[in-house]
């Protein structure tokens, strides 16, 4: 008690927790904009590299508008292409597509056995497309109709090897990030790379309509 205070009256002491409280409240608001900026931040890079793979499709799809008739006394589409077997392919990556957003509905709604369920279910159809797109290959190189056999081929083996090299890294990504669910659960960083991953996988679905469409169907039917 100083000398000033006498007894009875009132003193205004530091209110301790209220500062502290405020002290915890700006340092927990500047940790939120923190994961807020770094998931702008990775997202706006994934962006930018899916930019970048469009860029990269798209000049494969030109070459091969431009050498896709240049046959050179090889084999054409309609010679070499098992279209009932290519649509079997086709069908299992739609239906990833569709399994892999069901794991991200489960994912928001925190059912972290669900969620990696849908992934597994999505995995294995992203598998059974692989294994369809190695039977064709070897398929073609058993009959010849191989890249040095016509621009055609060589361009055919370009486009679909590179849309079969992205959907074998997303097949290896999926299983890592099962291993980082088991490990840690649904976390933030966790979501952020499921929600990376979904965007790459759906980005590849539209990629292999566009193959179907005009690499295998247009060139039989026409």
């Amino acid at each position: 008690m100083s000398a000033t205070t006498m007894p009875g009256d009132h003193v205004d002491m530091p209110n301790g927790p209220e500062v502290v409280s405020g002290i915890d409240f700006h340092v927990s608001g500047h940790a939120h904009d923190a994961d807020h900026s770094h998931d702008t931040g990775t997202m706006l890079g994934f962006w930018l590299y899916l930019m970048s793979d469009c860029l990269i499709f798209g000049v494969l799809f030109a070459v091969h508008a431009v050498v896709g008739q240049n046959f050179a006394g090889g084999p054409a589409p309609a010679d070499i292409f098992e279209i009932d077997m290519i649509l079997l392919s086709t069908f299992m990556l739609l239906f990833s597509s569709i399994t892999y957003g069901f794991a991200v509905i489960n994912m928001q709604q925190r059912k972290l056995r669900n969620t990696a369920l849908w992934l597994i279910v999505t995995g294995v159809f992203g598998a059974a497309f692989l294994g369809l797109e190695v039977r064709e290959f070897l398929h073609l190189w058993s009959i010849g109709a191989v890249p040095m056999e016509s621009a055609f081929l060589s361009s055919f083996w370009l486009l679909v090897g590179t849309h079969g090299l992205h959907v074998t890294v997303g097949t290896i990504w999926l299983c890592v990030l099962l291993v980082q669910l088991y490990m840690h659960g649904i976390t933030d960083a966790n979501e952020r790379r499921v929600m990376c991953l979904s965007l790459f996988w759906h980005f590849l679905d539209l990629i292999w309509i566009g193959v179907f469409s005009f690499v295998y169907l247009a060139a039989v039917l026409l």
